[in-house]
């Protein structure tokens, strides 16, 4: 996975590699679909289900996040209608520490992946986000959400598992700080008009029309020359991933299954 000589020095490729070997299953899935339009990539999740983050689809996000990196200028990564992504796989959240473990440092590592990508990334939020999902939003660039009757947010304390330490830094990094510790600490949920004004979103758009205003703002913000973005980019973020990067292990370490409700 290189970087083309950009200036985030973060092993998270191979992190995600060596974490992804230790969860059955982890394996490109039709899940996640990549196309080309024009310099823009989109990467759809669709499990037909609730998009739940699991081993296969953090591998395959990973993958299509390798060509876009190749091939593209920005990165629209939708979900599919009225699901962006319910979070980590229960299946797997409920299987064993170990898996849990596994499973959540490789979503921690593909979050950073895409929090330091070297392109624009537009996240266009289809519907529900919660826990790793409410995640990759704070991991975009620009985040559009579709109206209606949707609910974004980290609801981990509200399941009895504490909120890790990458999942914190990366919210505290995108939210407005006055919403922080009601959306960190005491696991508020929101609606798309409330996700707005916490942080999570940047936008709010019809449901119908949200793919087409990712797409249109990914094509605009592809316009931006490079190293000026890249460059940028890493300024802004690099001190939020050294804390994570120096916590992450240890955190992950510490983490215990989530009790079953």
């Amino acid at each position: 996975m290189a970087r083309g000589g950009e200036p985030f020095d973060d092993p998270h490729p191979v992190a995600l590699a060596a974490a992804l070997r230790h969860i059955p299953g982890s394996m490109s899935t039709d899940a996640v679909r990549y196309e080309s339009r024009d310099a823009v990539a989109l990467i759809t999740l669709d499990d037909g289900k609730a998009n739940a983050v699991s081993p296969a689809l953090v591998a395959a996000l990973d993958a299509a996040l390798d060509r876009a990196e190749r091939e593209a200028q920005a990165v629209v990564l939708a979900g599919r209608p009225g699901r962006f992504s319910a979070g980590f796989d229960l299946s797997v959240m409920t299987g064993g520490v170990e898996a849990m473990r596994a499973l959540v440092l490789s979503g921690a590592e593909v979050a950073l992946r895409m929090y330091t990508f070297p392109r624009p990334l537009v996240m266009a939020c289809t519907g529900h986000a919660l826990a790793a999902g409410a995640v990759f939003l704070c991991a975009g660039d620009l985040r559009l959400g579709a109206q209606g009757p949707f609910k974004i947010g980290l609801n981990e304390v509200s399941i009895q598992l504490p909120l890790p330490v990458f999942a914190m830094e990366l919210a505290r990094a995108r939210l407005a700080p006055r919403w922080f510790t009601q959306s960190v600490t005491q696991a508020r949920i929101y609606d798309p008009a409330g996700a707005c004004e916490a942080g999570y979103l940047d936008e709010v758009v019809a449901a119908e029309a949200l793919l087409d205003a990712a797409l249109q703002r990914a094509g605009q913000l592809a316009a931006l020359p490079d190293p000026a973005f890249r460059l940028t980019k890493d300024r802004e973020r690099r001190a939020a991933v050294a804390g994570i990067r120096a916590t992450l292990a240890a955190d992950i370490d510490s983490m215990t299954a989530p009790v079953p409700s």
